[in-house]
């Protein structure tokens, strides 16, 4: 039979003998078509670390409680740390024929300890190891894209600090608005991101209960201790229902529901870096570190990173649509359709660190044109709406007279090609006579950025203090996977 030493699968053949952790029930080998379906090594040998971690507090237990004896645990635990380390090393043979990552390991370790080996299982079955150790990896994972999120918000919110007071056109619709400030700008994603890392959060904190000793679907007439295997793995609870414990897959919907929501907001910020970075705009500029030339066209520099990150969305996205679909017919308790959940789950995680660092490295790379970003944010008519807010604060105008005020001096001004401030007082004084020179105070760039001093505005001032209050909330923070938290 051949095998591959680095962390390979063995092949096999139609007719080769039955997986013999089945027992006699079987007496015949399953068809290759059988075997190709069947097993899920392939892939979920990514839960080694997850599944030893399981079996290691699994053993704990059973000795504790009189289960099995302190010798065979002594010789489990011996042998699980030796697997560990043959898979660590790349010499572990993972198996076809023993379908999955939990037979694979179960095998290996009677062929190491023998007797002892075959008392692991006592008291536990697939379905609740299975279920443990996705819970765990998907635990593992949040805490890892938690520490990447904290880094991109760190590095958006130090841009914005350094760019409170650089003047850019804000957009509805992509057409010009208002000034805002670039710094203004990077932070809407800081709080996009926020929620972001909040939601999963929130997904782990629900995660967190244990569904070991649920065994297949109604729990186990052995006296086990769940509280004792639930703490062993840093759960906080056992769960409450055999049934729902083994048929669950919340957990991991709600963690690609978070996912996806997070790949939307990247993928925004992806897009308006493609379109910042267009010669029609010229806002920012990235370096060769993060742009790909043509095979053509010799001037190119194209932002395949953002581009990339933009399409990873699709892949994010559709992950939770494929498991939603997966679960959604099933009856209880566990159905062989669940060994879908993991292929998609790991993807969207890869994706999503992927895209994590892909953008946090954008975003420390760029440069920014703010000449060209000043000169967009006075075109367009921007400070329209400071006209009609100073009729109302100094004339007292109703604000719709001062909307159709101002309406009417756009017209006048957009008709001779000129910009709002190039009007003449008299021109101004036709409209509305009670307008004063003072008028041209306010329709400045930076004198409309100055007025925006509402709480959320983006005032330079306002920039300064969000992006300070949020460095000093963020080195206030650890991340997840910096606590050593271990399963």
């Amino acid at each position: 039979m051949a095998a591959n030493k680095k962390n390979g699968t063995n092949t096999h053949q139609a007719g080769a003998p039955s997986n013999a952790q089945w027992g006699g029930r079987f007496a015949g080998g399953p068809a290759a078509i059988m075997q190709d379906i069947n097993a899920s090594i392939g892939f979920d040998k990514a839960l080694w670390r997850q599944d030893i971690a399981g079996s290691l507090a699994h053993a704990a237990m059973l000795a504790k409680t009189g289960i099995i004896s302190a010798g065979d645990e002594a010789q489990i635990r011996k042998g699980l740390t030796d697997i560990a380390a043959e898979i660590e090393a790349g010499t572990f043979d993972f198996s076809t024929a023993l379908e999955d990552i939990h037979m694979n390991i179960e095998a290996r370790l009677s062929e190491r300890i023998g007797e002892a080996g075959k008392r692991l299982h006592t008291a536990r079955s697939r379905n609740d190891q299975v279920a443990t150790d996705f819970r765990l990896w998907v635990r593992d994972a949040i805490d890892g894209l938690d520490a990447q999120v904290t880094a991109l918000l760190n590095t958006l919110c130090t841009r914005a600090l350094e760019h409170a007071a650089t003047p850019m056109p804000g957009f509805t619709h992509l057409q010009t608005a208002q000034p805002v400030t670039f710094g203004h700008h990077l932070l809407a994603y800081v709080e996009m991101l926020a929620r972001d890392r909040g939601r999963l959060s929130d997904a782990r904190r629900r995660l967190n209960e244990s569904p070991l000793g649920a065994a297949a679907l109604a729990g186990t007439s052995f006296p086990i201790d769940r509280d004792m295997t639930a703490r062993a793995l840093g759960f906080d609870r056992p769960t409450a229902n055999s049934l729902d414990s083994v048929s669950d897959r919340d957990f991991a919907l709600e963690y690609l529901s978070a996912l996806s929501i997070m790949a939307m907001h990247l993928s925004r910020l992806a897009e308006e870096i493609v379109i910042w970075c267009s010669a029609p705009f010229s806002f920012i500029r990235l370096s060769d570190a993060f742009t790909t030339g043509s095979s053509i066209m010799p001037q190119k520099r194209n932002p395949d990173a953002a581009e990339l990150i933009r399409a990873k969305g699709g892949r994010i996205t559709g992950a939770l649509v494929g498991l939603l679909m997966v679960m959604k017919g099933l009856p209880l308790a566990y159905a062989k359709d669940m060994q879908e959940d993991k292929e998609p789950v790991f993807a969207a995680t890869d994706a999503a660190a992927l895209s994590l660092a892909a953008m946090d490295g954008m975003i420390r790379d760029l440069s920014v044109n703010a000449q060209q970003m000043r000169a967009y944010a006075g075109a367009g008519f921007s400070t329209a709406t400071d006209l009609a807010d100073w009729l109302v604060r100094v004339l007292k105008l109703p604000f719709r007279t001062a909307h159709h005020v101002t309406g009417r001096l756009v017209g006048k001004a957009e008709a001779r090609g000129i910009d709002l401030s190039q009007l003449s007082l008299e021109d101004m004084q036709a409209e509305e006579a009670g307008i004063t020179k003072e008028i041209f105070d306010v329709l400045t760039v930076d004198a409309s950025l100055a007025s925006r001093t509402s709480f959320g505005g983006t005032a330079p001032d306002n920039v300064r203090a969000q992006a300070t209050r949020w460095l000093e909330a963020l080195s206030s923070t650890t991340p997840r996977s910096a606590e050593g938290e271990k399963a």
